[in-house]
């Protein structure tokens, strides 16, 4: 369904500057921007996708993962055509790298409305934007979160984070959780990263793959940092990060020292890290599968640069699935697959030392 899109502006010759993410794509009449969903029709943008869904399911939370919000829930996930990046081990690159003019997969409309109406018919706690980013449809996921929250439901972003601040503020009133990714932690030589990142060596810089440039196709990982930061202390949204470790290109030491580091400083320690196993794919899978004691070192880094939470993704039985508390190290919610089997919280409490445990939510 075609939609006049917001944060754009109207250029000569019938072009248009979009301002919705970091691309900021002039597109000239009838193209499509980078994303592949925003066209300019005779000198106005819209979206291609308001409403259109290829994907749509009852999740559990913890597959966002989200583990430290409203833990052993469930929330109507829905997804369209279209992304603002190009990540080359892309998992859902079927719909991510569709074009809304190429047909791509088939989508259903389904309104604002009706989108609520199917959650809560689905008895979901919630509604979450993922599958492709969500950033690229802001339009559809604006009216939908509003519409949301006066039906008294949570709602999620499960994002790259590559938006711009206008439109982050947008949506921000209405978005209750924001899962994002930080890939890695380069940028052209690292000279636009915030000033309370570590300096990093030439030598360094050198020998190792610029992720966001070589893998996700974009410059620079500094308007995600800034978005995940704004996200947080702008519209107190629950913030939590994965980093999808790929052999050889983001599972250098210092690296993932650095993203820790960061997290600790900007978000808290008390942020959940999430450090997932890549598998083989698309044009990465040449890559072998991500050793188990790499994920392992990483969440050592990250608790010795001083986080509280730190997970492992894509181990189903691994222990650092679970949560434990930070104070006394009991096991507070114990998982199997996506599923919650113990709970060891109470008025957000462990239940045996009375350490304040930061999860948003009770539990189911």
């Amino acid at each position: 369904m075609k939609h006049e899109a917001l944060f754009y502006h109207s250029e000569d010759d019938k072009k248009v500057s979009c301002c919705l993410c970091p691309h900021r794509c002039v597109i000239a009449d009838g193209k499509l921007g980078y994303c592949g969903v925003r066209k300019n029709i005779d000198g106005k943008l819209y979206s291609m996708i308001y409403g259109r869904i290829s994907s749509a399911c009852a999740d559990a939370i913890e597959k966002k993962p989200l583990y430290h919000f409203h833990p052993g829930s469930y929330t109507f996930s829905i997804g369209s055509l279209g992304c603002n990046m190009r990540c080359s081990h892309c998992q859902n690159w079927q719909i991510a790298h569709s074009r809304a003019d190429n047909g791509g997969r088939d989508t259903s409309y389904i309104s604002p409305e009706e989108l609520v109406n199917l959650s809560l018919k689905n008895k979901c706690s919630g509604i979450s934007w993922t599958y492709n980013e969500p950033t690229i449809w802001i339009e559809y996921a604006i009216d939908g979160a509003r519409l949301a929250k006066e039906k008294g439901q949570y709602t999620v972003f499960v994002t790259n984070g590559y938006i711009e601040p206008e439109a982050l503020d947008a949506i921000g009133p209405y978005l209750d959780a924001y899962r994002v990714d930080i890939k890695g932690f380069d940028s052209y030589g690292r000279d636009d990263v915030p000033e309370t990142d570590i300096e990093v060596s030439e030598e360094l810089q050198d020998s190792r793959h610029c992720f966001y440039r070589d893998v996700a196709n974009v410059k620079s990982v500094r308007p995600i940092l800034d978005a995940a930061i704004r996200a947080k202390s702008k519209w107190n949204m629950h913030v939590e990060i994965i980093t999808n470790v790929v052999p050889g290109y983001n599972d250098d030491i210092e690296e993932l020292h650095e993203i820790a580091r960061w997290i600790v400083q900007n978000l808290g320690d008390e942020t959940p890290w999430h450090i997932s196993r890549f598998h083989p794919y698309l044009d990465l899978s040449h890559v072998p599968s991500t050793p188990i004691s790499t994920l392992e070192t990483a969440r050592k880094i990250g608790v010795e640069e001083g986080l509280k939470y730190v997970y492992t993704g894509n181990v189903p039985g691994h222990k650092w699935e679970n949560t434990y508390c930070h104070s006394c190290g009991e096991m507070l919610i114990e998982r199997v697959g996506f599923g919650v089997k113990t709970f060891e919280i109470k008025d957000g409490m462990c239940t045996r030392c009375g350490a304040n445990i930061p999860i948003v939510g009770g539990f189911g």
